[in-house]
């Protein structure tokens, strides 16, 4: 996967924006205002890039343990977030889109019923 593909599958999820918060080289994507992945464009140039991902406490820890490209959250919430490397032979594109799909479903799931019916 590159960054490309990245961003586009990104962006072709409901209502989602992205954003330079932090500064210019840490590329946010946000679903209603609340962020879902996150990516350095520097590490990813440097092909070590990896996204932070939200993740189910449970099903992160199973994946830091199946995968070793898997890691917990780079300055992130370790229990809920997993920086998912995607420089590595280890995880296919459609596994990480998995991972991706799964991050956004955890940040609408946690919005409240009226910001998840703007969704349908």
């Amino acid at each position: 996967m590159n960054i490309e593909d990245y961003r586009n599958y990104c962006m072709k999820k409901k209502a989602v924006t992205e954003h330079f918060p932090f500064d210019q080289d840490t590329l946010v994507f946000k679903v209603l205002g609340k962020m879902f992945a996150l990516a350095s464009l520097k590490r990813w140039e440097n092909g070590k890039g990896f996204i932070n991902l939200k993740c189910d406490p449970e099903y992160a820890q199973e994946l830091r343990a199946e995968y070793e490209s898997v890691k917990p959250g780079y300055h992130m919430h370790k229990l809920q977030w997993n920086s998912v490397y995607i420089h590595t032979s280890e995880l296919q594109p459609k596994f990480i889109c998995e991972l991706i799909d799964h991050s956004y479903d955890m940040v609408v799931k946690g919005m409240t019923k009226k910001m998840r019916e703007t969704l349908k």
